[in-house]
Parts: structure tokens; sequence; C-alpha cells
């Protein structure tokens, strides 16, 4: 993962077209400002789309990616399942299939069949489901591992998984998932902790071009790394293992934990280059690099004891 450039992008973000405070076109607007290169809306039940570059001003960035977030309530309202569709041709209308498993099932195949590829949005937002619903569903590429909306509850609580616990217990069950950090926005006038603002979270995707082909393919591929804040300036990931360096911020200390299987921690290292070399017997690998100052990054698991891994549908070598 060397050659290719990097592509910061929102893939969670909401307009007036359904429940954020602000048009689609100010909404763009704001990512374009902040230096984003791709975004995806993902309104509720809603395939917002806007020729950005169109007008008399033709921005060329973002590029923008076309989602939606298929979302629906099981038990009398007491259960919101919700599943972002990325890069999908048509809306995708919301499937309740009686239980959570059935239901998130039902939806990731059905963006699938839209073209898309399935992102599993804040499992913890009304303590939905975990780990356990989440394994036993096939073809959803991505799982929320950060979500900015101040009712994520991304820690969890007792006898709760935390989002990395959640990804963990997928990873350790064999499903082979990769994890997004997102804003999941909604309100773009005022900003405190307990609104839904921009800029929280996001993914920086490695790819050759920026097209929608590429940014998806990236994502789908596990070729990106998730952060709030931490950037990376160097990256390996292999079944040999994975190097990486952070970009100094001010007199920030980073700690880099290497996590297997059940979440065992690996290794552990301080400093701004981090690196671990698997012995091939890892179910798998993943790295979170923790700034002093709050902000994470975290790259996507490396598989040591498998020569191939069904991803999304797709066979990576």
């Amino acid at each position: 993962m060397n050659r290719a450039q990097w592509f910061k992008g929102n893939i969670h973000t909401h307009t007036n077209r359904s429940d954020g405070d602000e048009d689609p076109y100010m909404v763009v607007s704001w990512y374009r400002r902040h230096g984003y290169d791709f975004l995806v809306l993902s309104d509720h039940n809603h395939l917002t789309l806007l020729d950005y570059g169109g007008g008399r001003r033709r921005f060329r960035r973002p590029l923008m990616v076309p989602g939606e977030e298929v979302s629906l309530r099981l038990n009398a309202g007491d259960t919101p399942v919700h599943i972002n569709g990325v890069g999908i041709s048509r809306v995708v209308e919301p499937i309740d299939a009686g239980g959570v498993v059935p239901t998130l099932q039902a939806n990731v195949d059905a963006i699938v069949e839209a073209g898309g590829i399935a992102s599993i949005n804040h499992p913890n937002f009304g303590w939905a489901f975990d780990h356990r619903e989440i394994s036993r569903v096939e073809g959803a590429s991505l799982l929320e591992v950060f979500n900015g909306h101040p009712a994520a509850n991304i820690h969890g609580a007792p006898d709760k998984p935390s989002y990395e616990a959640i990804w963990d217990g997928v990873l350790t069950a064999g499903r082979v998932i990769f994890g997004v950090a997102t804003d999941d926005s909604h309100n773009y006038h005022d900003f405190a902790p307990w609104l839904s603002n921009p800029g929280r979270g996001w993914v920086m995707v490695q790819a050759d071009e920026l097209t929608q082909d590429a940014i998806v393919d990236g994502l789908a591929s596990g070729k990106f790394y998730a952060s709030t804040g931490v950037k990376l300036t160097r990256l390996e990931c292999s079944a040999e293992g994975i190097e990486l360096e952070v970009e100094q911020e001010r007199d920030f200390i980073y700690t880099t934990r290497f996590t297997g299987e059940n979440g065992t921690l690996l290794s552990e290292s301080i400093g701004t280059t981090a690196e671990y070399k698997t012995d091939g017997q890892e179910a798998y690998v993943r790295a979170t690099v923790v700034s002093s100052s709050g902000p994470s990054a975290w790259t996507q698991p490396v598989f040591p004891g498998r020569a191939r891994v069904e991803v999304g549908g797709a066979t990576l070598g």
C-alpha cells in the first residue's frame, strides 16, 4: 500500500432530505471547504443525488458517491436497524424480516443487489445488537468502529461491548469485515458535544484515482484506514505484518496497540512508528493508534493464517 494516493471521505452524512438541518448543497460545501475528497450523502431511506460539479462553479471535489441509510425499527420501535448502502444505483426499500439477524441479512442482500456495498451502522444505538448477531450476517463489507453521533454509545457500558470489542467479536467469529469511522452528521449550524456535527470521523482510502469505482473498491477490499484525527504518513499491511508511521502533531504522544483474536493485545509501542511481524498463526491482526490528545486511527485487519479471504462476496488473494 505505498504507490496509490490517499483520499479522505465520509460515508455517513445526513441532509434536510431526511433528518439533517441543512440543504444538500450546503452540506457538501462544508466538506469541500474542509478538505474532503469524496462524500456519501446517506439520508434515511432516500437517495439524495445532486450534480455538485455541474453548476457555474464546477467543483471537482468532493466526489459524490451515491448512498442511503436503509433504516427501520423492530420490536415496536425499540430496536433500530440501520445499514448504509454505499455506491448503490437505486433506492433500497427497508425490509422488516422479523428478527435482527434476518433483517440485517435481508437489507445487506438488497444493498448488494442494488450494486452497492453494505456498512452496518452504530450497533449500540438503542443497544440494538452486537457481534453475536453481526457475525451471523453474510455479505456486509463494513462496520462502524466509530460514529460521531452523541447517541451512538461507542464505548459501550457494563455488559455492553464497545464498538471495537464488537468488531473483534465479529473478526474472531471468522467474518471478514472492515472498520470505518463516520460522522453520522446531522447538525451544521451549531457545534456542541451533544449535537451530531461534521468532521468527527472519516476514512482515508488508498486508490489509484478519485473515481466512484476506485473508492468503493478500496472500501470493499480494506485498502483504507479509519480516523478521528490521527494521520498516518505510511502504512504497509500484508499477511507478514503491519508497519505504520504517524504524522507528529504538537507534542502529542502516540500509542499503537496491535490486537488479535478475541481482542487480545499482541503488542504495544510508544512513538510515531510501529511494527508487528506475524508468525503466520494469528487469526487476524489489526492496529489502533491513540493520540495523547484523544483521537485515534484504526488499520484494517490482516489475516496471516488465510491465503485467501472472502470479503463482501469477493475473494482476496
